[in-house]
């Protein structure tokens, strides 16, 4: 058999005027390292012919632009029609991305696709569970399976999965059944962890669904809820040979979504800017750590939004990392004054003009990580350690303070631009609070301009009655 792997990755914040364009793709082909690294089970299948067109992953943003997106699909296109006939074809998706001007451009891709290779081939996609499901969707791909956790620690795992439920249909010659059931409700990732109580429970409800023939496979979708389009919302998909069991899984798995559409709850404290800060100057276990989570770089914010750091310069806490702004210039200022130079800079405030503005700010050059791609300082300012980038950067991983010579767990409060925390931070943490911050992935969801999402919708219509439909496909 001969098995193509492809797919364009991104999540896409329709509220962000930040544009992701071709150079915020990191594009992967068969020839490069990081394709063994993002596909090592393919190992397992000496027999298999795979043949590696191209994958390609940008961090989180605002909508992609169409020229971007028309690129990378015809080039993937063109490889498909190049170097096939293909029994089928694994994609490596996302399921958020909005493209500039289209809706739905995971369901453009797979039709574009269909019309290269025919309707013979079976289409496979892994999805976030942060990927919104569209009809055309579920229509035009034969299998997609989602991550199960949030934090995403399963994201190999769902690869392989994605392959190896492709590899056994084709095995066996048969094309699943799929069901799916729309759920009318958004929520915000920072809600919906796996690792507590609703999340937790749903997602533990998957696996005794899946009885390996009858139903093979079953995924529930949180969606991506930064996204004002139609098909924006949670879903429950089951795969299977049989329509009333698949029907009855997926079913179910809405309904114990819906039933706990009001135990959502943020993993952490949720308060004011101010609150947290004095909160954590307060609390006598350290390190503290914050979540500036309304410019949240992972979830498609800008990464520059000012407010957090120019509240925490007014408090003036005695020890804090900030973690980052995104600032080019700045940092350029900084790598020419050399280290414990006293510099004065304009920061922030240029990527999201809606939601912050240029931060005026002096400190001392304390630390510089001149890496080409991407060169990162630590200016001080007072008692906060603020980190400037090159680049949008998450900060999710503790070398990636310590590169920049700071040992994070040391330090009193830890302030990051991001949601819930990721397994390292979290584990570094003696405390931690999410910050009701501004920014384009603003948590205060039902304030958002939405426009076109389909209503009624929890909890934008906290009053509204619903009984799971099944689709069947």
């Amino acid at each position: 058999m001969r098995i193509a792997i492809a797919g364009i990755a991104t999540e896409s914040c329709t509220f962000s005027a930040l544009p992701t364009r071709l150079a915020d793709f990191r594009i992967t082909r068969e020839a490069d390292d990081a394709f063994t690294e993002l596909y090592p089970f393919l190992d397992k299948y000496p027999d298999i012919d795979f043949v590696g067109t191209i994958t390609a992953k940008a961090l989180p943003g605002g909508p992609v632009e169409a020229a971007a997106y028309e690129a990378i699909k015809n080039e993937l296109l063109g490889q498909l029609q190049s170097r096939g006939p293909f029994d089928g074809v694994y994609l490596d998706m996302h399921g958020a991305m909005n493209v500039a001007g289209m809706d739905d451009a995971e369901g453009d891709l797979y039709r574009s696709i269909r019309e290269i290779l025919g309707d013979d081939p079976l289409l496979s996609a892994s999805y976030d569970l942060h990927g919104n499901v569209s009809d055309k969707t579920m229509a035009t791909l034969d299998i997609i399976t989602g991550f199960r956790t949030a934090p995403h620690i399963d994201a190999l795992e769902t690869r392989e999965r994605a392959m190896s439920l492709l590899l056994r249909c084709l095995r066996q010659g048969i094309r699943p059944r799929k069901a799916f059931v729309r759920i009318p409700v958004a929520m915000p990732g920072e809600k919906t962890s796996t690792e507590w109580e609703p999340g937790n429970r749903i997602y533990e409800a998957i696996q005794p669904k899946i009885d390996g023939r009858d139903v093979i496979d079953a995924t529930v979708q949180v969606g991506y809820v930064w996204a004002d389009e139609p098909r924006m919302t949670a879903c429950a998909i089951a795969l299977g040979l049989n329509e009333e069991k698949i029907g009855l899984a997926a079913r179910e798995l809405a309904a114990l979504y819906w039933k706990h559409r009001r135990d959502f709850r943020f993993g952490a404290p949720a308060l004011s800017v101010d609150d947290c800060l004095r909160q954590a100057m307060s609390d006598a276990a350290k390190p503290v750590l914050l979540s500036d989570s309304g410019d949240n770089p992972t979830a498609g914010g800008a990464g520059d939004v000012t407010y957090f750091l120019s509240r925490a310069l007014a408090l003036a806490p005695p020890d804090m990392i900030y973690a980052s702004i995104a600032e080019p210039a700045a940092v350029r200022t900084c790598i020419a004054a050399g280290l414990g130079a006293e510099v004065d800079l304009q920061i922030g405030g240029k990527l999201d003009r809606r939601n912050s503005q240029p931060l005026d700010i002096s400190g001392t050059v304390e630390s510089i990580k001149a890496d080409p791609d991407n060169p990162q300082v630590v200016l001080k300012s007072g008692g906060i350690h603020i980190i400037l980038t090159g680049k949008r950067t998450p900060f999710h991983r503790r070398q990636q303070f310590t590169d920049l010579n700071l040992k994070p767990e040391a330090h009193d409060i830890i302030a990051i631009k991001i949601g819930y925390l990721e397994p390292e931070l979290k584990s570094m943490a003696r405390a931690s609070y999410l910050a009701l911050s501004p920014g384009a992935v603003n948590q205060d969801i039902t304030s958002l301009p939405f426009a076109r999402i389909q209503r009624p919708c929890y909890p934008f219509d906290p009053k509204m009655d619903w009984e799971p439909i099944a689709q069947i496909f």
